[in-house]
């Protein structure tokens, strides 16, 4: 019994020392393609919230340029996808994405499925799961995924003392019923993307290689 106890804590000690992933090994195919430019697809709502859809969609444009990236505007994008008939974005998860090449010129393709969306209206907490799937629209590879349940705060402070406490509840109830789905969507877009090597347009381009990778699946509380 000795003995299986310490093999156990040998393996838990040598696990725990094991060499962390970098992104270069992480996101390697990335690496390889070098994606300059990324349309953003209109996301997939798999929950009830139904505005949810429009309103992720348009905070995805930031932290993707922030990161170096030549972005295709959503609101340029969701005009022609609409007519095209083209913004279920269900139809080309997993199918062939090179239209995209062709007609916009994108190198890659964002896609975004919004899995789950719980509020607590008084509270101001909002708890949003989604996965994020970047496509290459030339070999149609996964060149990016990665996954976060995240849980943002978008409460409203109103000072101290009971009145406070009542005014402050009523405005996080106002607030979160007007901003909440624009509030989670960019902070769980920054967030959850914070991970995601740099592309041309950043000065760290080609620089992030040996940094070490998150998790591809994540569970936080954001401010």
């Amino acid at each position: 019994m000795k003995n299986y106890l310490i093999v156990a804590l040998a393996v838990i000690l040598l696990s725990s020392c094991a060499e962390s992933i970098t992104r270069g090994k992480q996101y390697a195919k990335l690496y390889e393609e070098k994606p300059v430019s990324i349309v953003v697809m209109p996301p997939i709502n798999q929950t009830n919230a139904v505005e949810a859809k429009d309103f992720f969609y348009t905070t995805m444009y930031m932290p993707l340029c922030e990161k170096g990236y030549y972005v295709y505007s959503p609101y340029l994008t969701m005009e022609m996808f609409q007519t095209e008939s083209a913004y279920d974005s269900e139809m080309f998860l997993e199918n062939d994405i090179n239209i995209f090449k062709k007609v916009l010129g994108a190198d890659a393709a964002m896609f975004t499925i919004i899995k789950s969306w719980s509020r607590q209206t008084l509270t101001g907490s909002l708890t949003v799961g989604v996965e994020y799937i970047l496509r290459s629209t030339s070999t149609g590879e996964t060149l990016y995924h990665r996954e976060g349940l995240i849980n943002v705060d978008t409460s409203v402070s109103a000072g101290g003392g009971l009145l406070g406490t009542v005014v402050g509840m009523a405005a996080t109830a106002l607030n979160t019923a007007m901003t909440d789905k624009v509030v989670a969507g960019r902070k769980c877009n920054a967030f959850v993307l914070s991970d995601m090597p740099v592309g041309k347009y950043s000065p760290d381009y080609g620089k992030d290689q040996n940094l070490e990778a998150g998790k591809s699946y994540i569970k936080a509380t954001v401010k």
